[in-house]
């Protein structure tokens, strides 16, 4: 299972406080925006801005911050920058943050990926760049922890099934029906501080032909919700690897992303308006598993060239049928993750496959207790049925996130997934098999956090 680390802070003994800060993440010169193969899209301007947000909360002498960036993927190495600045300057434990990609595809490269390496247009981090966002998202942390002031708290969720988007590789396949939320507001009825939401879904509205830097989707859900309700949004990706717009699009355009981003606000806000319940003395508590990995050995270049010319001639008959977007898109995909695999090919011959099996020995599973909620944080991008098989076993009511605190170099697919062997499984680094591991050790995880005490030592 690994080594548990959990480590309390002092502060407040009694009652609730929180906190939200922002900082403004959008690079300040032209750059190479990530998220779609083979497509040199420099950016030419700002949409909206790229945003870390942050949300602090303590209670009981407990402290946690919870992060979102609108990047596509954090790195573990960025991760563990950014932690160890926020730390010194709050004195909160590395494990007690917790940092979230978006995942927007429409923002600059934040971490390498073995599989770009393949892709003659994707160039490496910048250096410059990962340094002024790691900053720029500790200074949002800080804010929040310095922002500070008596508060009480909900939780519920919001009904989203159908909404933005569904399983991309089956039309009848699994979606996660529920978004998490969590509303924090001053006493009394007082006015609202920060809102928390986590949910599944790919933001890839925007597509190869915007140059825009933009938070997708996600970005008209923020500006709604913070409108209607003067409080800053936190927003996770939830469990979103087989989650896209693919088959609800309209067109992929900023007024497509809008209308979407405000289906998505409008859930969000009347769930959010109907609750009740606040409580100012919660317990909060977080607790951090790291767990090893084994990751796949890839086929012989041959091999993965032909696998290549199957896929390309596929791509192609389905294009002449005019067989609709969802599928010719997919084919395309699974094009895409044919040219991934013969790059790992090519790596698994020369080594350096290896040397990213040896970099990615182990990964991170944070668990961070809000009361009678867990919010969970997986790395990578997994498949919904993880999150789902999460949600039905937890002792707690429980909200996983992902691309949070690091990746796994693209996808944890499901068994099925890895024998159909489309886009995401093809370019999976590690197999499946993984997947089961990360749902058990959560649930041990939560097991033991939902045994933590209150301020009194009685069990909660």
């Amino acid at each position: 299972m690994g080594i548990e680390n959990r480590k309390p802070e002092t502060g407040n003994p009694i009652g609730l406080r929180a906190g939200f800060g922002r900082a403004d993440i959008t690079p300040g010169k032209p750059c190479f925006l990530v998220g779609y193969p083979h497509v040199e899209r420099i950016s030419t301007g700002t949409h909206d801005p790229l945003l870390a947000s942050a949300l602090s909360l303590e209670s009981g002498g407990r402290a946690l911050i919870f992060l979102s960036v609108d990047l596509l993927f954090v790195s573990p190495g960025w991760t563990r920058d950014c932690r160890v600045r926020i730390s010194d300057a709050t004195g909160i434990p590395p494990e007690n943050i917790l940092i979230g990609a978006t995942h927007t595809h429409s923002g600059p490269l934040a971490a390498d990926l073995l599989v770009f390496k393949g892709d003659p247009v994707v160039p490496p981090c910048d250096p410059e760049y990962l340094e002024f966002s790691c900053g720029e998202t500790a200074k949002a942390a800080i804010k929040a922890w310095r922002a500070l002031e008596p508060a009480e708290i909900a939780m519920t969720s919001a009904n989203v099934a159908g909404l933005a988007g569904g399983n991309r590789i089956d039309p009848n396949g699994p979606e996660d029906p529920d978004a998490g939320l969590l509303l924090v507001r001053r006493p009394g009825e007082g006015g609202p501080l920060a809102i928390l939401s986590i949910y599944g879904m790919h933001p890839t509205v925007l597509h190869e032909d915007s140059t825009l830097f933009s938070g997708d989707f996600i970005a008209f859900t923020r500006t709604h919700l913070e409108k209607v309700f003067g409080a800053g949004l936190v927003y996770l990706n939830g469990v979103s690897g087989n989650q896209s717009p693919r088959r609800f699009v309209r067109a992929q355009t900023f007024a497509e992303a809008e209308r979407l981003g405000l289906a998505l606000g409008a859930r969000i806000e009347g769930a959010l308006h109907a609750l009740t319940g606040f409580q100012t003395n919660i317990t909060l508590d977080s607790s951090m598993v790291k767990i090893p990995l084994e990751g796949k050995a890839f086929p012989s270049k041959e091999a993965a060239a032909i696998r290549l010319e199957e896929a390309r001639k596929n791509y192609e008959e389905l294009k002449l049928a005019q067989a609709g977007h969802a599928k010719v898109r997919t084919a395309e995909c699974t094009v895409f993750g044919a040219e991934e695999v013969l790059t790992l090919a090519i790596a698994e011959a020369s080594g350096e496959a290896e040397a990213v099996r040896q970099q990615y020995r182990e990964a991170e599973i944070q668990v961070f207790r809000v009361g009678d909620t867990a919010v969970v944080a997986w790395p990578g991008e997994f498949f919904v049925e993880y999150g789902l098989e999460v949600k039905s076993l937890s002792p707690l009511r429980a909200f996983v996130t992902t691309m949070a605190n690091g990746e796994l170099q693209g996808y944890i697919v499901t068994p099925e997934a890895e024998s159909a062997g489309g886009y995401e499984a093809q370019m999976a680094v590690f197999p499946a098999a993984m997947g089961k591991r990360f749902v058990e050790s959560t649930i041990a995880l939560i097991g033991r956090i939902t045994c933590s005490r209150d301020e009194t030592g009685a069990p909660q």
